[in-house]
């Protein structure tokens, strides 16, 4: 099993870096464009470092790769939501899918058919259709400060969710399953974050082990960001390739190191972290919106 992992996360690596070279041609050689409001030289980079440690995170602990990468987008590079989440979620979509399935096969998850982590993932998914649909549309209508005021409440709010019920149990419940993908899902098509923290703890709340909950949040996020990406997509008739090739690069990148990551670590610890993160950054975007920073 460890050798299979090992080389599922190789290839991975070795696709990310082909990936990520020939796309930084394209962009020397004219054929990708970089988009208004964006100057600075070296912003790719510090979009893959980003990208990188947000996924890792996200991947370690189903959770933590668009809560925080999109206020950090929002706040560092001055862009506009409705810029930033689509090539967010198109990136999740690809690291999502990718990570639930190095999970199964490191043994975090189990995802054969007919096994109750993928009926738990399917559940998830198929209500994420309904949940993503409305958020977009709502996104959509939304002027810009109202938009960054819900992802900045949003944030804070999920941070403090995080931390109130680390030592809490409860038993397990198909209905607290069905009103979680329904509510992650509309957050992550509103913000391109908002999905982790809801299910992963929610889930937890729900009765599912961690390391199970980590590897089924994974797919599921992957899957309802392919419905977001589609809308968005539709509306907008194009994504940002300026944010999106770094984006996948630096994501993709992350993945088979903290698929690792969960089989060794002691995921109450970084979920401290990331609860705390995810609070001074919600204080950070709202203090932002308000023009006091």
């Amino acid at each position: 099993m460890r050798q299979v992992a090992v080389a599922w996360g190789g290839t991975l690596v070795i696709a990310s870096l082909v990936f990520g070279g020939v796309s930084f041609l394209a962009w020397q050689a004219g054929f990708i464009h970089s988009v208004p409001g964006i100057t600075v030289p070296w912003t790719p980079l510090m979009i893959v470092i980003l990208a990188f440690c947000c996924e890792y995170v996200d991947s370690t602990l189903g959770m933590g790769y668009g809560t925080t990468l999109t206020p950090l987008l929002m706040i560092l590079l001055g862009l506009d939501p409705l810029v930033i989440i689509p090539a967010v979620l198109l990136s999740e979509l690809l690291t999502g899918t990718t990570a639930g399935l190095l999970h199964h096969k490191a043994g975090n998850v189990n995802f054969r058919r007919g096994s109750v982590h993928l009926k738990i993932a399917g559940v998830l998914t198929a209500c994420s259709v309904v949940g993503t649909l409305v958020a977009v549309a709502v996104a959509i209508s939304l002027p810009s400060w109202a938009l960054k005021t819900w992802i900045g409440v949003m944030v804070l709010t999920i941070g403090i969710v995080i931390l109130s019920t680390m030592n809490k149990e409860y038993g397990f419940s198909w209905k607290k399953i069905t009103g979680l993908g329904l509510v992650a899902a509309f957050n992550k098509g509103m913000s391109g974050g908002g999905y982790g923290p809801v299910v992963t703890g929610g889930q937890l709340l729900a009765g599912v082990n961690g390391k199970n909950a980590i590897g089924i949040t994974s797919l599921a996020e992957g899957l309802t960001c392919a419905v977001g990406v589609i809308a968005y997509m539709h509306v907008l008739g194009t994504l940002n390739w300026y944010l999106v090739i770094p984006l996948v690069f630096g994501a993709l990148c992350s993945v088979p190191v903290a698929t690792f990551t969960v089989k060794k670590i002691q995921t109450s610890k970084l979920r401290v972290a990331i609860g705390i993160a995810t609070v001074i950054l919600g204080v950070f975007t709202l203090l932002k919106v308000v023009g006091l920073i």
